[in-house]
């Protein structure tokens, strides 16, 4: 339990239940801030610390040792706090299904050092522990069967195993994952990657990536428009037993 928030609530006389009504959430949503490893979303998290006359270093130590980008820590957020997740890639393995030596190797690609490959590394490995949570959220991922042909690293041991291990995500309760085949005629998924987050309120979050960061949005226009992408990618994928046996039979054609 995060024993800091709880003495600090006592302290101010706020409960879980005050304090969503102040901030504007889920009473739900705040129960869950004492958890340990629950951390509100940034400005949520500011106006906690105000209503409590606390620093927000003070309730939530971990933020101020986090290893991830700051500007991606709104998104690692709002993945942990998600209870749905529609994810469609059209050249890389999702995140949240990646082998450590697929992340490593694409990370490479990039002009950071050692050290900050690692902490990457490192942070986008932990970040897959949701999947594995007694009640994870949803997550389906809708990925082009492009990635599981494109070779990452040197020789094809690594896509064997990257693609034993997206098999292996593919049976767990909370992943439904469909592939959109290699001779699908031009689709609105050739636009780009994105991601689609379902928040305990009912919110809904996007994240669309670029060469330089992401963009992370709540705009209901932007919204609406990646939700009619999605329903027409989902509608080109095949169904959740085939795709499986697609990935299976790219995982024995990586010698």
């Amino acid at each position: 339990m995060n024993h800091g928030l709880i003495a600090a609530m006592a302290e101010a006389g706020e409960t879980a239940d005050s304090l969503a009504g102040q901030i504007g959430v889920d009473p739900k949503t705040a129960q869950r801030w004492v958890n340990p490893g629950r951390v509100p979303r940034p400005r949520h998290r500011s106006r906690v610390a105000a209503l409590l006359r606390r620093d927000v270093g003070d309730l939530w130590p971990d933020v101020l040792k986090r290893r991830e980008p700051a500007w991606f820590r709104v998104w690692t957020d709002t993945e942990r706090e998600a209870v749905a997740l529609r994810w469609f890639e059209l050249a890389w393995v999702p995140g949240l299904f990646q082998t450590e030596a697929y992340a490593r190797a694409t990370l490479t690609m990039t002009n950071l050092g050692p050290d900050e490959i690692n902490e990457l590394v490192s942070v986008r490995i932990q970040r897959q522990e949701i999947l594995h949570r007694s009640r994870p959220p949803l997550v389906v991922a809708v990925l082009d069967e492009a990635v599981l042909q494109r070779r990452v690293g040197r020789d094809g041991a690594l896509m064997r195993e990257q693609c034993e291990h997206l098999a292996a995500c593919a049976e767990l309760p909370g992943v439904q994952l469909h592939i959109v085949p290699r001779d699908t005629p031009m689709y609105l998924g050739m636009n780009g990657p994105f991601i689609l987050a379902e928040m305990p309120d009912g919110a809904r979050m996007a994240h669309l990536d670029d060469q330089v960061r992401a963009h992370i949005t709540e705009d209901a226009t932007e919204i609406s428009t990646l939700e009619h992408c999605w329903a027409r990618i989902v509608g080109e994928a095949l169904p959740w037993a085939q795709s499986l046996d697609l990935v299976r039979k790219a995982a024995a054609s990586w010698t």
